[in-house]
């Protein structure tokens, strides 16, 4: 059977989601980075090989199991993501003169009256959303365009934030939406995405059911000549009229006088025209344009297509508040959102977790290479070096499925442990795991010389995930993540 879910369903959810952050029971929500290991074809355990592309040209991750499954066994750390940190945004469209904006219209898509041709925007939008029916301007005002003057370029910039149309000079009628504020513009603007909300003032002058344009479908032929005047809109609402002009036989435009109220459909007939004065008109088809439920800016996150939802992350160098937690010693290439991930077993607050293992180390000899493998004999256990902090000689480091990354000659993925030692198979560094420390060193709890993850492996749920090419990080350095959604 013929269905759709609609747009309205589709803000709702991105509504949904962005409420969940700050609502009672809220969620808890974190940005993971991970993959310092270059992306290439790996080795499993049973020797067959699994293609992961390169840094260039890194896989799409697959919406399975084995991504929730695998997503944590590279990751290096997640930090979380406050209420502060996530919007509802729209496609970014800047002004630009001399473009021809699409003209906010109810019915894109839908059949034109008396054919079966679907109503397109000029632009070839057959949906409203994918029409460019608003801009962003340099005052970083947003506007809605309600009328194009016949598909005419756009050559004066909307100004001012009055809450009634504008009407401008080369023909265009924009509505102001609202303005993008400092914060907005510094945390959720983009090159193509923008932060999108309701202003109170447009939202509380707008007039439900109003009609405010008029276009001309077909304009008819053999009237007669004049301007005709107080024709009124018929439908559902009241109080609408209109002035018409006819000029040669044919209607050449139409200005509401009165847009009315309470209109969820409108018309003006041929006849209405003809009963006016026009006689022998014939043919004239006019569409009445109808706003969105409340009228225009009643809700701009709703009438803008307000169904993205932007995160905005940043990775202050080492996040020295939490020194140990976030590496600079390595580079990423993985980006995920975990929903509600817990730590030793509990719901986790804190601003970020160290999702590598450490091993505190004694004796050691050499320096440990990042991303180099490393053994421990006795055990057979596999990983691989994420950074080697030589002052606190902490040993970072990762299992994976794959050989050379956690799983030893026979396919298994074993835990280091004990006190045996440790090498590198580059840097042939060893060292001997220090199972007399029990304490806490540079934020790092251990126990037996021994961490674990803060982080608990395949706890919460992996929401996102984006394979990228390599991120380099560095102790002054800020790496500033948008995640966009879209619902």
């Amino acid at each position: 059977m013929p269905a759709i879910i609609t747009n309205k369903f589709r803000v709702h959810n991105s509504e949904q989601f962005r409420e969940s952050f700050s609502e009672a029971a809220s969620n808890t929500y974190y940005l993971g980075i991970g993959r310092p290991q270059a992306f290439t074809t790996a080795t499993r355990g049973d020797g067959r090989t699994e293609n992961e592309g390169t840094d260039a040209s890194p896989i799409t991750p697959t919406d399975t199991e084995n991504t929730q499954n695998f997503t944590y066994n590279d990751m290096l750390a997640a930090k979380k993501i406050d209420t502060g940190n996530i919007s509802i945004v729209i496609p970014r469209r800047n002004w630009t003169t001399g473009t021809i904006y699409d003209y906010y219209r109810h019915d894109y898509g839908e059949y034109l009256t008396g054919t079966t041709n679907s109503n397109n925007a000029n632009s070839g939008a057959t949906t409203l959303f994918d029409a460019t029916f608003y801009v962003l301007t340099a005052a970083r005002n947003v506007y809605k365009c309600l009328d194009n003057n016949n598909n005419a370029q756009s050559t004066v910039e909307p100004t001012g934030t009055s809450t009634s149309i504008l009407s401008l000079a080369d023909g265009y009628k924009w509505k102001f939406m609202y303005t993008l504020s400092a914060a907005q513009q510094a945390n959720f603007l983009s090159t193509d995405f923008m932060a999108v909300e309701t202003n109170s003032s447009v939202s509380s002058a707008a007039i439900d059911g109003a009609i405010n344009i008029v276009k001309i479908k077909t304009a008819g032929s053999g009237g007669t000549d004049g301007t005709f005047t107080n024709i009124p809109i018929r439908g559902d609402g009241s109080n609408g009229a209109a002035t018409i002009v006819v000029s040669s036989g044919a209607v050449t435009s139409v200005t509401v006088t009165n847009a009315g109220t309470g209109y969820t459909f409108g018309t003006i007939s041929n006849a209405q025209i003809v009963s006016a004065g026009s006689t022998n008109l014939v043919g004239a088809e006019l569409d009445c344009i109808i706003e969105p439920k409340g009228g225009h800016g009643k809700n701009a996150v709703e009438e803008l297509g307000g169904f993205f939802i932007m995160l905005n992350t940043s990775l202050e160098g080492t996040e020295s508040a939490n020194t140990g937690d976030v590496t600079v010693a390595n580079d990423f290439r993985k980006v995920a959102l975990i929903k509600d991930p817990t730590s030793g077993g509990s719901a986790s607050t804190a601003t970020t977790m160290r999702a590598t293992k450490a091993i505190k180390l004694t004796g050691t000899s050499g320096t440990f290479a990042a991303d180099e493998k490393i053994t421990q004999s006795g055990t057979n256990a596999v990983g691989k070096v994420v950074e080697w902090d030589s002052t606190n000689k902490i040993l970072y480091y990762i299992q994976t499925r794959f050989s050379n990354e956690g799983v030893d000659a026979n396919g298994n993925k074993t835990a280091f442990s004990a006190g045996n030692t440790i090498t590198g198979a580059t840097s042939s560094a060893t060292g001997t795991p220090d199972t007399s420390h029990t304490a806490t060193t540079n934020n790092v709890v251990f126990s037996s010389g021994y961490s674990s993850a803060e982080i608990d492996a395949g706890s919460g749920q992996i929401l996102y995930v984006e394979n990228r090419a390599p991120i380099t990080r560095a102790a002054d350095q800020t790496e500033n993540i948008k995640l966009i959604v879209e619902f």
